[in-house]
């Protein structure tokens, strides 16, 4: 079942605003600023709040559930407006995030007395200073720490008249990641549902091909269509040559011209929503094609590989095999489980990697003790490098720099395998220098924004230690003086507080305060009266409070100067903290995966260039936790599909709820573990390298498309028996069950003969067809099995083994029983089948499978019949019968008889 997408229209189709004219010098300058950014929602900044105005704020009012108000008038009508405190405003930018919206942040950039200046009706400068939206958010608190927060940009070439190649850019921001692939129209899809993106960006003339329309219906990521004349190949090129301050690409390698056409529209719209600031982004990596196992869309949703169907992380594969301790390791976990290797050499030297640490007990200890310490240290460099970034961003980097380096330590000197000795010579990549001064320059406790101050070590710089000691020694001061006017308005209830608007004030009581008027206290200046209290100052307090405002205004001035410094430094080693982030998580992943083959018996798998697919005890991974967690076992299966020049298939039948379901997805999903490079729940496996991975399991109708089940099912299947090759691995469960009985059983068996002639991959089908095991003598390459069952006192008891053979029986009924249907219902069932039974054997000269032709859909078609001379078409096209008279047209029908005859 597709999931609700999330569209974002295009500029041009956003209705017009409402006009400028009439309005208030404020509202001029919000509908000015709003009609600049027609699509996005504006939180324009009023004092401690983002307020929305007109449609936008019933727009997030309904979204956030916010109270709807009004504020004043515009055109003689009440101007809609809700609003969020900037405090909270991540909570709400999160939410309206979520629900596909775009938000443009609009700030105050000047000071509200420098307006004062201006004029008495002069309004704050505000400007927008940064849009966000799904694909382009970096702050910790809107971002999943375990999974990417990827920018997909489109681009594409033509190849034929009717063919394309697209080009994919896959952008994070949040940590710098830039890859670029392209792929034919037919792996689109899967493309897509791999990178699994946040929001899509592509050309106008993509999104209306009507070829793709459903792919953007279907799709859950907000969807950008950009104006197809601001993505020129020629600008394409400039704008990745000026991110990296380049003459050339030759540098980065050979990129096709729908790749570089993708990743000019990423950085276009990168380039467009964070106006001034300029993410770090690392060097553009180009995949090859066939470089990751492909799996289409279907398949990825029915194996359930990152999410549930339901759409949930928990329940998932990547749920179940996740051991790592840092966030960085868990999105590397997640990238590696949607795209597996078909390299043979990586998928290796990850495996060794793997084994080492599942020998090395007391090292893989150390390493996840000590990589638990480590920050996202990814995430802080890209906000560094925004310009978002607050001191907590800079001790990030501190302390993962500081982590790397005690890793890279302790794996220097030792016997490492290939992968390990690299990532420790990355973590080493660490520089000592850039460590010791975050360490003497940042505090132990750090406020959240650099504007808070207080985040400079002391020590570290002796003028923020002067201006911090005559701040503290002020207050010191305005406490005596409080003391000293309390004694001389014998008033012990006397307080010097502070606010916003009056700054330093002296409040007494009623009484006090009137007595203070009449000369008690000759020196203070009347400010403001309460409804019980009076507010004065004095000279002296105010030259205090000058004195306390000037020190604590000088202090932050020079505690953001430092600030600035330390995230330059950072900034002139970005390349090697990135890479030392990138080594924490290879690492991570690692020891994730020996971690795992320890605590759960997984073994190392061989894989190889053979067609072999050979599992010995193979387990769910999902299902065994599952079990497990229950205190009930799980029953390991065999499967062996292996051949020379062409994969075996094996056809199994059983009983409903017996296991086969679990059977099929368990060895598909022990191929995908063993080529991420994990070790695979199995006493033993040997697989030979698979380029595609087919599931056709389960079923659901797709109505908001019109699709039925059964066209669900032949569309996936059709997928499948076009694009698999003597390498693919192909999972089918149930073809044909979705139709009447023979053009299920007619459908079903002629996919078995194209698997295993025209395919010659790799299978598993089941089904409920029990005709087809007949098969089992007649193709060369084909077993069958089946799931043992017993019976007891009546009772079916699901044994859930896998056995050679066939399956007697279904069993329908007494899953039905077990389903609680009521016992008449199953009574007059049981009746019914019997009598059906008892008609088929009686039922005379039904062709028996063995009478069928074997292959004969494989064979060519025969030619078309010849067809008669048609006489009478060129008499009647001759023809015209508005022009004839009723005579004529008489004639007409009698020659027409004559010639019919004539030709009888």
């Amino acid at each position: 079942m597709p999931r609700t997408a999330r569209k974002i229209a295009p500029t041009p189709d956003v209705p017009a605003g409402p006009e400028v004219a009439g309005a208030t010098p404020m509202m001029a300058q919000y509908i000015e600023i709003k009609a600049a950014n027609p699509d996005c929602l504006l939180f324009y900044r009023m004092g401690d709040f983002y307020e929305l105005f007109f449609a936008d704020a019933e727009t997030a009012s309904r979204a956030l559930g916010i109270v709807l108000t009004k504020r004043g008038k515009h055109g003689g009508a009440d101007i809609p407006m809700c609003g969020v405190p900037v405090e909270r405003a991540d909570d709400y930018l999160n939410r309206l995030i979520a629900l596909g919206h775009r938000v443009a942040v609009c700030e105050q950039t000047e000071d509200p007395a420098e307006a004062k200046r201006r004029g008495p009706k002069s309004v704050v400068r505000r400007e927008v200073v940064r849009l966000v939206t799904p694909g382009t958010i970096t702050e910790d608190r809107l971002l999943d720490p375990a999974r990417a927060n990827l920018l997909l940009a489109i681009g594409r070439r033509k190849l034929s008249e009717t063919a394309y190649a697209y080009g994919l850019a896959a952008v994070d921001i949040s940590t710098g990641r830039f890859a670029l692939s392209e792929v034919p129209a037919q792996d689109l899809s899967g493309a897509i549902s791999r990178h699994d993106p946040r929001e899509i960006v592509l050309s106008e003339a993509i999104h209306a091909d009507p070829a793709l329309a459903r792919l953007w219906q279907e799709t859950s990521a907000a969807v950008v269509p950009l104006a197809q004349g601001e993505l020129e190949p020629a600008s394409a090129e400039r704008r990745i040559r000026e991110q990296y301050g380049v003459s050339t690409l030759d540098g980065f390698g050979q990129f096709t011209r729908a790749e570089i056409a993708a990743a000019g529209a990423a950085l276009l719209y990168i380039a467009r929503t964070q106006l001034a600031a300029r993410p770090t982004l690392g060097v553009p990596t180009r995949e090859g094609g066939g470089a990751t196992l492909a799996i289409d869309a279907a398949t990825r949703a029915n194996l359930e590989l990152t999410r549930t169907l339901s759409g949930e992380r928990a329940g998932s594969l990547l749920a179940t095999i996740d051991r790592t301790v840092t966030a960085n390791g868990a999105r590397l976990l997640a990238e590696h489980l949607a795209g597996p290797l078909t390299d043979l050499g990586r998928i290796a030297r990850r495996h060794e990697a793997v084994a080492h640490l599942t020998e090395a007990m007391a090292l893989r200890g150390g390493l996840r003790d000590t990589l638990a310490r480590a920050p996202d240290l990814a995430r802080a460099l890209s906000r560094v490098g925004l310009g978002r970034s607050g001191p907590r961003d800079l001790a990030a980097i501190r302390d993962g720099l500081d982590v790397a380096v005690r890793l890279g330590t302790r794996l220097t000197g030792a016997a490492l395998p290939d992968d390990l000795a690299g990532l420790a010579e990355d973590l080493l990549r660490a520089d000592p220098d850039l460590i010791a001064t975050l360490q003497a320059a940042l505090a132990d406790e750090l406020p959240l924004n650099r504007r808070d101050g207080g985040f400079v070590r002391a020590g570290y710089h002796p003028e923020i230690d002067e201006a911090r000691t005559l701040g503290q020694d002020s207050r010191k001061v305005i406490a005596a003086l409080q003391a000293r006017y309390a004694e001389a308005t014998g008033c012990r209830t006397l307080r010097i507080k502070h606010n916003n608007l009056l700054g330093y004030f002296i409040e007494v009581p009623q009484s006090v305060g009137e007595a203070c008027l009449k000369g008690l206290m000759s020196e203070f200046v009347h400010r403001q009266t309460m409804v019980d209290a009076m507010r004065f100052t004095s000279v002296e307090l105010g030259e205090l409070e000058s004195k306390i405002s000037g020190a604590s205004d000088r202090a932050l001035a020079l505690e953001t100067a430092v600030f600035d410094d330390l995230a330059a430094r950072v900034l002139a080693r970005a390349e090697g903290i990135a890479a030392v982030a990138e080594a924490l998580a290879g690492l991570d992943v690692a020891q994730s995966h020996a971690e795992l083959a320890v605590e759960l018996d997984w073994r190392r798998p061989v894989v190889d260039d053979s067609l072999a697919f050979e599992i010995q005890g193979g387990r769910h991974p999902v299902v065994e936790a599952a079990l497990r967690r229950a205190g009930e076992p799980f029953i390991a299966n065999d499967c062996d599909l292996s051949g020379d020049s062409r994969g075996r298939i094996r056809l199994i039948t059983g009983p409903n709820m017996g296991g086969k379901s679990t059977f099929l997805r368990q060895n598909a999903l022990i191929a995908v573990l063993a080529q991420i490079g994990a070790f695979v729940p199995a006493a033993e496996a040997r697989i030979g390298r698979v380029d595609r991975l087919f599931s056709r399991v389960g079923a659901a109708d797709d109505l908001a498309r019109g699709q039925s089940t059964f066209m669900v099912e032949m569309v996936e299947t059709a997928a499948i028996l076009n694009q698999a090759t003597r390498r693919s691995l192909v999972i089918l469960d149930e073809i044909g069950r979705g139709t009447a009985t023979f053009d299920g059983l007619s459908i079903a068996w002629a996919c078995l003969e194209h698997l295993h002639e025209a395919n010659a991959c790799r299978a598993l089908f089941a089904t409920h067809f029990h005709e087809l095991t007949a098969l089992g003598q007649r193709l060369a390459r084909l077993d069958n099995a089946t799931l043992k069952v017993a019976e007891h006192r009546g009772e079916v008891v699901f044994l859930h083994e896998v056995v050679s053979g066939v399956a007697e029986r279904s069993y329908g009924l007494q899953v039905a029983r077990l389903a609680g249907l009521p016992a008449s219902v199953v009574t007059r069932a049981g009746a019914i089948l019997k009598g059906l039974e008892k008609a088929e054997r009686e039922r005379p000269g039904r062709p028996r499978i063995d009478d069928l032709p074997l292959f004969a859909a494989l064979a060519p078609p025969p030619p078309p019949e010849p067809q008669a001379e048609d006489r009478l078409g060129p008499l009647l096209d001759a023809v015209d019968p508005d022009a004839l008279t009723p005579r004529e047209a008489l004639e007409v029908l009698y020659r027409l008889k004559r010639e019919r005859a004539a030709g009888a």
